[in-house]
């Protein structure tokens, strides 16, 4: 997997998380993941299609997916993650990865991306065997949110 194909989610999720939920995320150092792996229980995930293929999944705790979405919503108190709240969430994969798929036409690779899924539970497992997986943590003030990529080329 190319490294100019992973620095375009990476920078995305970043400033879309600044901007949205007005907090400040720092990548960790990413690494290969087996699969297949267990994410956290608040998972957004997203297909990628066109010159790359694979899928985007963003992973985070129940707790931390609640005070993401509370700032995305200008602070209005999140208490379970209601049909509001997963919305803000699923929207926040969506322009993280709209984001990201225009960083790579900048870079003449042409993506499209499917609409995000939300899902929420414990013990999900997922398994991507015919790609690899790089896994980048997402370190702030409310906790660790997970980003794995999983893509092939064309």
């Amino acid at each position: 997997m190319k490294v100019e194909y992973i620095n375009p989610f990476i920078k995305a999720s970043t400033e879309v998380l600044k901007m949205i939920a007005q907090t400040e995320f720092k990548t960790g150092k990413p690494y290969m993941k087996s699969s297949p792996f267990t994410p956290s229980s608040v998972l957004i995930v997203v297909g990628i299609t066109g010159e790359i293929q694979g899928q985007a999944v963003i992973s985070m705790t129940q707790e931390l997916a609640m005070g993401v979405a509370s700032k995305m919503m200008m602070g209005m108190p999140v208490t379970e993650l209601d049909e509001m709240s997963k919305s803000a969430l699923s929207e926040l994969g969506n322009m993280i990865m709209g984001n990201a798929a225009t960083l790579l036409y900048n870079e003449e690779v042409q993506v499209d991306i499917t609409p995000p899924s939300l899902m929420v539970g414990e013990g999900i497992t997922i398994s991507s065997s015919t790609m690899t997986t790089i896994g980048v943590p997402l370190n702030s003030e409310l906790g660790t949110m997970n980003f794995d990529i999983s893509i092939k080329e064309n």
